[in-house]
């Protein structure tokens, strides 16, 4: 780090210590130019001149003002361009006073908006140079009288500049560290999301094959004795319905796999192409399930077509669970339109999913995937008993429509 860039920042900590300092340069500055002829046979001469009391005094207020220009910026403005009347006409302007008003000027300017810079230059600059040029000892067009004029303009055009920069340096900042909380707050929802996807696939996996699991094996444990063949197809099924379970299972937690990590599984996920064997694994479980199709050749977007097996899976697990013992399933999937219609119904005489203990994960995960692909979701207990389930998806969701082309 440079020298110079260590004295800025003690400066920048300690702004009254740094204005002292500034006018007591000025004030130096000042005393040196009253000492000095700007006419002289050659040019300009030093030692020729010394400085009357009163232009000591002027040039000591004004300079000792500058000193609280932070705190006060126009009272030390008012306070310098009287001092600088006060000089221009009594006497020979040969101290230049105006340098602190110039100096105060350019505070105002840095720290106030553009419309009053404006109205104050403006009044700061006819009132020096026109007390100056009226009352003043010199001609009214001398050199002096338009230097007052120009320095003024100088000192406000510059803080109205470094104002404008800091202005536009904090908007920076400021929209920087909007887009930064924009982005965490975009992570974060993200995260939720994903997380609340993969809560939604694990429940639909599990609960699905650990419901067959535990029915069948409550089935082996009744027969085990007076029939054990009965027992041992309970006992397979079972078998089946766990290494279902670690399969999808691995597939799911696989996709939480980072970079270094093996091979996540490649197995495509399920869809209604797999439905007549999902309703076989709850046939096999003693829930008689009935499947009527009216989708046959009718490709369905990865999204939807997953979404429409998961809806069924949950559907029918909530049937097994609920529904008692003597329930049947009825699954109909039909193309009407853009959109395709799951309805799953049971004559089950259990009690209602809301008010199960410990139920409503499964209509909750399927109405937030119906409602993530635009579609609409009705479940309630049917007239007469039993419970009916009813999801209308769009075939064309605005995933797929943009990865195709469409709007």
């Amino acid at each position: 780090m440079s020298t110079l860039t260590r004295a800025r920042r003690k400066l920048r900590a300690h702004p009254v210590a740094a204005d002292a300092a500034l006018a007591a340069g000025v004030l130096a500055c000042m005393v040196a130019g009253s000492f000095a002829e700007p006419h002289g046979p050659e040019g300009i001469d030093w030692g020729v001149r010394t400085p009357d009391v009163l232009s000591l005094v002027l040039m000591t207020l004004a300079a000792a003002a500058l000193a609280f220009r932070r705190r006060a910026p126009r009272t030390v403005l008012a306070v310098a361009s009287g001092a600088s009347v006060v000089e221009s006409v009594t006497g020979d302007p040969r101290a230049p006073v105006a340098m602190c008003a110039v100096i105060a000027l350019y505070t105002v300017a840095a720290t106030t908006d553009r419309p009053t810079t404006w109205r104050i230059g403006l009044l700061t600059t006819t009132v020096l140079t026109g007390a100056s040029m009226a009352a003043g000892p010199l001609p009214w067009y001398a050199q002096e009288n338009l230097a007052i004029f120009a320095w003024t303009g100088i000192g406000a055009t510059a803080g109205d500049a470094v104002r404008s920069r800091r202005a536009f340096v904090q908007a920076i900042r400021e929209r920087a560290e909007r887009a930064e909380r924009t982005r965490e707050e975009e992570a974060r929802r993200r995260v939720a999301e994903e997380r609340l996807r993969i809560a939604r696939d694990l429940h639909d996996v599990v609960a699905h094959h650990i419901a067959l699991v535990n029915v069948q094996a409550g089935v082996a444990a009744h027969v085990m004795d007076k029939r054990p063949d009965q027992a041992k197809e309970a006992l397979a099924h079972v078998r089946e319905a766990s290494r279902s379970a670690l399969g999808e299972l691995r597939a799911t937690v696989g996709l939480l796999r980072q970079s270094g990590d093996p091979e996540a599984p490649t197995e495509p996920a399920p869809g209604l192409d797999r439905l007549d064997e999902l309703a076989g694994t709850f046939r096999s479980a003693g829930l008689p399930v009935e499947v009527a199709r009216g989708d046959e050749g009718a490709g369905l977007p990865a999204a939807v077509d997953l979404a429409a097996y998961r809806i069924v899976q949950e559907a029918l697990t909530n049937v097994r669970k609920h529904a008692g013992a003597d329930a049947r399933a009825e699954v109909s999937v039909v193309r009407v339109g853009p959109r395709i219609e799951i309805t799953v119904l049971d004559d089950g005489a259990g009690q209602d999913q809301d008010h199960a203990p410990g139920g409503g994960h499964g209509l909750l995960g399927m109405r937030e995937r119906v409602t993530a692909l635009g579609g609409t979701l009705t479940t309630g207990p049917r007239y007469g008993g039993g419970f009916r389930v009813h999801a209308i998806l769009p075939v064309t969701t605005r995933t797929s429509g943009a990865r195709d082309g469409r709007p």
